[in-house]
């Protein structure tokens, strides 16, 4: 449904739909399938949960582009601290992290020195910082920022990144970080973009992401297929098997709050799971971006509003 998507991601650009649903008690309830809480205590209380049904948990502090160095700043203590509690409570997770919520869109060099602090923190204390990638619009400068921090020595292994099936540079982008020893995570891609940069039909898209998830496979490297779609994860399967890549070489990852039932079956099976475990008050974009993804969990969240 291809104008339900366009039309969701629409919405999450309105700013006046995003003020009421961030501070209004219904957008609280619509937002409670996906999002852990609004508080850091409420992320970290899910995840405790998620890693003793044997899944371990990528934490996502949410919010998006800053307007000033000090939100950045901000921004970036939340994780600090996120970072310290993980160590503390010896939680099986790690962060990620969108680099406009750093200041890349002020400044690139603010947005890099923030996330290379991340990362010393993470490596510090035995964690892990993906970078989330946003619009295509900022896919070379966040490639830029996490090969060139990667090739710090004491950054190496410590930091990581995502890509997306949909865009047509992805496959020349998986060579160059499977070269560098890059990890990564393989998503669809939930934003809109042109026909010149990304394939407009699912088909090809899922086609990409099939294409994508081999060469990740069959890398060295231990990297994420973060997909629901049980067609991308029989083919992950089947691949890896007639490969003979052992399961635990990679891991599947999943969104929190859609598909619990394939997330504990996956574990049943032996195969490894992280969950993406979003927090925060400015939770409305990426709240939209899932729905814009399937359309089907609007119906899923207007029938479990009934049933409160």
């Amino acid at each position: 449904m291809p104008f339900l998507r366009s039309g969701f991601i629409a919405l999450s650009r309105n700013r006046q739909l995003r003020g009421f649903c961030e501070n209004s008690t219904i957008g609280s309830r619509l937002s409670s399938r996906f999002i852990a809480g609004m508080e850091i205590e409420d992320a970290l209380r899910v995840a405790e949960a998620v890693n003793k049904q044997g899944m371990s948990v990528t934490l996502d502090s949410l919010g998006e582009s800053v307007t000033s160095e000090t939100e950045a700043h901000r921004a970036a203590d939340v994780y600090h601290q996120i970072l310290d509690l993980i160590a503390a409570r010896k939680l099986n997770s790690n962060i990620s992290v969108k680099l406009t919520q750093m200041g890349l869109t002020l400044d690139p060099a603010l947005a890099e020195n923030i996330a290379a602090s991340l990362a010393e923190h993470a490596h510090a204390t035995g964690s892990f910082v993906r970078i989330d990638m946003e619009d295509s619009s900022l896919t070379q400068v966040t490639l830029d920022i996490v090969r060139r921090l990667h090739a710090r020595l004491d950054l190496h292994g410590s930091i990581g990144i995502v890509i997306q099936a949909y865009l047509h540079r992805s496959k020349a982008d998986i060579e160059q970080l499977i070269a560098e020893g890059i990890r990564v995570r393989l998503c669809k891609g939930a934003y809109k973009e042109p026909a010149s940069l990304a394939f407009p039909r699912k088909s090809d898209v899922d086609a990409s992401y099939i294409q994508l998830s081999g060469m990740l496979l069959q890398s060295p490297i231990y990297h994420g297929l973060a997909t629901h779609h049980e067609a991308m994860i029989e083919a992950a399967k089947s691949f890896a098997a007639a490969h003979g890549i052992d399961r635990n070489h990679f891991e599947f990852q999943m969104l929190y709050g859609i598909r619990r039932d394939l997330q504990r079956k996956l574990v049943a099976d032996g195969y490894n799971v992280r969950v993406y475990v979003p927090f925060g008050r400015e939770w409305y974009p990426y709240f939209m971006r899932r729905l814009a993804e399937r359309p089907a969990n609007v119906f899923f969240i207007a029938k479990n509003l009934l049933h409160q």
